[in-house]
């Protein structure tokens, strides 16, 4: 009777001990995974670099340990995808040759500088100034073109950087969006142009300087001819125009649409730009499980899940928030995205072992720093029919949980999520945050532009995001795990289900990240995954505007220089009001006091 009732008290025991053994054992792996990808031994994982491929090595030996394959008709793991890596100037020149007789060439990268999108040519013409170059869609219901009135085919074109200085709130909220400077380069050559100079006005930020060559992934050219040059280089070309270019700039500066354009008489401009783009490789790295019973009669026979394994190297190609102090260090990438490559190899062990009624696509994508590469050429070339996906699951930054918290962003891709999501969560007992918007930074991206029924889960943003200071020691493995098992019951749903979700367009009810965001530095860290009455701050970087006006962590801003802000819409809007160097009224709640501070935004270097 002893020996009996010690047996069955074993068993009991065994059985409450084993799943928390198995989640012990669960985190063990996960911390290691995500440690090692972090590790100084991968240098960021900087697509194309020994780095990437370092860390394509090991996840690859995950694959195999979980009993992975390459995809059906592929040898290997890797799906390779070429991209730019990088763009330098190769040597452009401007020469102005005079009608009356005797030329001057321009040259230097302080002088005279392709832009990043250039094509490498040379294009000679006479020279019109088109203001800021700026054409607002018809859509929009706002009558703006820089072109109105100007004949500029064959002609080069000078545009000022930027948009107008000191317009309206309401009209410096609509140019904004219509002045990235590839934006001008397209209106330009949309109306015949062979050629675009860029000046930066002596009102503007960063006056008379040249613009800096950013980083472009983009293989081929924009179709034109476009440089940027200073202001001692464009002097001349004022010169035969005979007004004073402070004089030109504060007339468009207005934004007045009726301030018209004007040719320049007596000189033809030759631009040669020279662009060197670096073309590397990038490897994804695919994998997956097969379905364990026939697929006779499944709709949709794949699920695919994804995390991008890839980060920012040592920060030189943009996208890097480091200080002064953190340049050219590694950036980790612990949470971005360490966390979702381990999240995306424990889902795949978890399914591994139980019974599959539809196939499981793993993907690793490489590239989605550098502005979704990796999934975008997934998408453009799919070894897999997109249709045949019954939904995407994506995971990026989910190592960071705090107070329980949990977003799943494009739920609303597909009426059957919210279902799914919260039968999966009784077990998880997350409290979710479900956002209905698939047009998020990352590679959810690629598959709801594919129509493809998507999920992307977040744990928030924070200080160490894009900073060498993203580790391993800072990940919150418990509750990644917990990320892991709750996805991992949406996705045993999926596979169990004779149905598939049903794709539904959400239709985008704003841009994203205004074209402001490319020239003013504010220094927030937003929390994307709030779902408080105005703008939660995640967090601030240290040294800049907002630390500087006294903001901080847990602050909700709910108004900017007299904008009231109810989300992040609202403050991508407010964003596109403010100009660098003035300060702006700020009030934000900090707990139940409301408060007042004044903000300065900086120039984005």
């Amino acid at each position: 009777m002893k020996n009996s009732l010690r047996a069955s008290l074993l068993i009991a025991l065994a059985a409450v001990a084993a799943p928390h053994a198995q989640s012990t054992a669960v985190q063990s792996r996960t911390k290691t995974q995500v440690e090692t990808l972090a590790a100084d031994k991968f240098e960021g994982r900087l697509t194309g670099s020994p780095g990437e491929k370092l860390a394509a090595d090991y996840i690859i030996s995950e694959l195999k340990r979980i009993g992975a394959k390459p995809l059906p008709g592929l040898t290997d793991f890797r799906m390779p995808f070429t991209f730019t890596a990088g763009s330098k100037d190769g040597g452009t020149t401007m020469t102005i040759t005079r009608d009356a007789g005797g030329a001057q060439t321009f040259t230097g990268a302080a002088i005279v500088q392709a832009l990043s999108f250039s094509d490498t040519v040379e294009a000679t013409g006479r020279v019109v100034f088109a203001g800021y170059g700026l054409v607002v869609p018809e859509a929009q219901n706002f009558g703006y073109d820089s072109y109105a009135g100007l004949e500029v085919k064959d002609k080069i074109v000078v545009v000022f950087r930027y948009f107008p200085e000191d317009a309206d709130q309401k009209t410096r909220a609509i140019l904004a969006r219509y002045a990235d400077l590839r934006y001008k380069a397209q209106a330009a050559r949309q109306r015949g142009a062979k050629g675009m100079i860029v000046i930066t006005g002596p009102n503007s930020p960063n006056a008379g300087t040249v613009v800096p060559m950013s980083f472009d992934t983009a293989i081929a050219g924009s179709g034109i001819a476009a440089a940027s040059v200073s202001g001692d280089a464009f002097a001349p070309i004022m010169a035969a125009a005979g007004k004073s270019l402070g004089a030109v700039q504060k007339e468009f500066d207005s934004g007045n649409p009726h301030v018209a354009g004007f040719a320049i008489p007596g000189i033809t401009v030759t631009l040669k730009t020279n662009v060197i783009r670096q073309q590397q490789t990038g490897n994804n790295v695919v994998a997956y499980l097969p379905a364990t019973t026939p697929l006779t009669g499944v709709v949709k026979p794949w699920v695919a899940v994804g995390a991008h394994y890839d980060h920012l190297g040592r920060g030189t190609t943009g996208g890097s928030l480091a200080g002064k102090e953190e340049a050219n260090a590694i950036h980790h990438g612990a949470d971005d995205n360490a966390s979702g490559t381990a999240t995306v190899l424990a889902i795949g062990e978890a399914l591994s072992t139980q019974p599959r009624k539809r196939h499981l696509l793993i993907a690793l994508w490489s590239g989605e720093e550098l502005g979704l590469l990796g999934s975008a050429a997934f998408v453009a070339k799919p070894p897999v029919p997109l249709d045949a996906l019954a939904g995407y699951l994506n995971f990026d930054m989910v190592g960071r949980v705090a107070d329980n918290k949990l977003t799943v962003q494009a739920t609303g891709t597909s009426a059957m999520w919210p279902k799914l999501l919260e039968q999966a969560n009784i077990a998880a007992g997350f409290d979710l945050v479900l956002q209905e918007d698939p047009y998020q930074p990352t590679d959810v991206g690629s598959f709801n532009t594919a129509s493809v029924a998507c999920l992307t889960f977040f744990t928030g943003a924070h200080q160490e995001y894009h900073r060498p200071s993203d580790t391993a020691d800072k990940i919150n493995y418990e509750d990644l795990v917990r990320v892991g098992e709750l996805a991992s019951g949406v996705i045993k749903r999926l596979m169990d289900s004779p149905e598939a979700p049903l794709f539904t367009k959400v239709e985008q009810k704003t841009e994203t990240g205004g074209r402001a965001g490319l020239r003013l530095f504010t220094g927030t860290i937003p929390d994307y995954a709030s779902d408080v009455k105005g703008l939660l701050l995640g967090g601030v970087i240290g040294g800049g505007p907002a630390e500087q006006a006294g903001l901080a962590k847990g602050d909700v801003v709910i108004e900017i220089a007299g904008q009231s802000i109810t989300n992040i819409y609202d403050y991508t809007f407010a964003l596109e009001l403010l100009k660098i160097g003035q300060p702006a009224k700020v009030l934000y709640m900090r707990g139940s006091e409301k408060r007042e501070t004044s903000l300065t935004p900086a120039a984005r270097k």
